[in-house]
């Protein structure tokens, strides 16, 4: 961990080092808002359960995903 410390600091005083991995925040931001309409329609379908487990699954995944586990 102290390594990936020491080069994000060398990476900020260098500007012209390019990042090692994109953020990926656009496609994340695809997936959780797709989740979320496909969830909600299942809801006002009428089966409440499925659709509040689908949301509370999916927001567990999403979080996972964003901090990066």
């Amino acid at each position: 961990m102290a390594e990936d410390d020491f080069r994000r600091w060398e990476r900020e005083l260098e500007p012209d080092v390019p990042d090692e991995r994109p953020s990926g925040g656009r496609g994340l931001v695809l997936v959780a808002g797709l989740t979320a309409t496909a969830c909600a329609a299942v809801i006002a379908w009428g089966d409440v359960p499925l659709g509040t487990a689908g949301l509370v699954l999916s927001s567990v995944i999403l979080l996972l995903w964003r901090i990066g586990m």
